[in-house]
């Protein structure tokens, strides 16, 4: 019971770390894809768990926790109808739409939370972090989207169809947001280009403004004492 609470405790101390690490095991868990019915159900609890976290994080940040819980629970809804064989283009379209909202809505909270701080703590630290992952997450949804709507929206010499897996989407969200550009995954259609070049605009915006204000935070606290 002891180690009940101190658990509790220090979730609720720090949400942000919590939130990062299920979105990282979440993507060291794409190692294993796996089609057994098992694995899809271990996965799908998994992000049920990072969404219950990110109503946390939002309920904890200055975002109007009506309308960031409202897409998160769509998301889950939408999420459970998928689970259980309902993967229609529109069924999967709307779920990753919610899925997306929900995302950004943490991203733009822990921004807001960061930057109504005044002095540099650890949950700063881990939501920096966990900013970068919910971007890169909701903008692969966005890919997702983008496909759907409109087949081959991207090219990939390494897998040729209409549609890309999911993890080559998240990797090439992860290369733009990040700048490195090791993707091999391509846009081609308009509306993934431009999604792709707002996403290259967020990742340059993240670390001018978050790492910059890390830093700023640093710098007074030490002033400071």
């Amino acid at each position: 019971m002891q180690a009940l609470f101190h658990f509790w405790k220090g979730f609720k101390l720090l949400p942000s770390a919590w939130l990062l690490l299920v979105q990282l095991s979440i993507l060291i868990l794409y190692l294993f894809t796996s089609s057994s019915r098992s694995y899809q159900i271990f996965m799908w609890a998994l992000g049920v768990l990072a969404l219950l976290i990110i109503a946390k994080v939002i309920r904890q940040t200055p975002v109007y926790s009506f309308i960031g819980l409202f897409f998160v629970g769509a998301a889950f809804i939408f999420s459970i109808l998928m689970l259980v064989g309902l993967r229609s283009v529109p069924m999967q379209i709307t779920a990753h739409i919610f899925e997306a909202l929900a995302y950004f809505c943490a991203a733009y909270g822990l921004v807001r939370y960061m930057f109504e701080d005044r002095y540099l703590t650890k949950d700063e630290l881990f939501a920096a972090g966990a900013v970068f992952t919910l971007i890169a997450w909701g903008f692969a949804f966005l890919y997702s989207i983008c496909q759907l709507a409109v087949p081959n929206s991207f090219q990939n010499p390494n897998h040729v169809g209409e549609y890309q897996t999911w993890l080559d989407l998240l990797f090439l969200s992860f290369s733009l947001q990040s700048a490195t550009g090791l993707s091999d995954v391509i846009p081609i259609a308009p509306a993934a280009r431009v999604i792709a070049m707002l996403q290259m605009f967020c990742g340059v915006m993240y670390l001018a403004l978050i790492v910059s204000r890390l830093i700023a935070l640093h710098y007074v606290g030490h002033k400071a004492e």
